[in-house]
């Protein structure tokens, strides 16, 4: 299954990503989904202001992956310096699975060499998420060894557990992708 148009997110877009991103990191109990982190954090991954603020911001986006009209995944890239950061990347749950993901990370990667003259891509991901960092790492990521503490003044949830870690990976642009 194929996207059918990414694009740059626009203030009409700022609810969709809301309900997207907290549906796909902390969905409610019960919901299927393999990317969500509601057992390791509680309350929402992003609100409205803050999506306001990155759209906002100078030299970061959110892109979009739209099904028809519908907002069905996203990813926030900005630069830094000759890098680019690249995260809150998100797929609807019921989509998750079908490609929508890597579609969107590759897209991601693509606009931050294009736009933003990249030569690194940079992610933050839960150090617990293993099958997640696999995902990142099938793609040409790699761990950098640089572990941190959870970002508690990020306000994007409250850790469910006192030692949670956060892990960087990065990729150079020109490194082979794998399926």
């Amino acid at each position: 299954m194929n996207v059918d148009t990414f694009r740059t997110a626009n203030s009409p877009d700022i609810e969709a990503i809301v309900k997207l991103v907290n549906s796909a990191y902390r969905p409610a109990s019960g919901v299927s989904g393999w990317t969500h982190e509601a057992e390791l954090v509680s309350g929402d991954r992003i609100n409205v202001d803050q999506v306001k603020e990155i759209i906002a911001k100078r030299n970061s986006v959110i892109l979009v992956g739209l099904k028809g009209s519908e907002v069905v995944a996203c990813v926030h890239v900005e630069k830094h310096g000759n890098n680019s950061h690249i995260g809150m990347l998100a797929v609807k749950p019921l989509l998750q699975g079908t490609g929508f993901g890597k579609q969107m990370l590759a897209y991601a990667e693509t606009y931050a060499r294009e736009e933003f003259g990249s030569v690194k891509f940079v992610m933050f991901v839960l150090s617990l998420r293993n099958e997640l960092i696999a995902f990142y790492q099938r793609r040409g990521y790699q761990k950098t060894g640089d572990i941190t503490d959870y970002p508690l003044s990020a306000g994007a949830g409250t850790p469910k557990h006192a030692d949670l870690k956060v892990e960087a990976l990065e990729k150079r642009h020109n490194n082979n992708q794998m399926g």
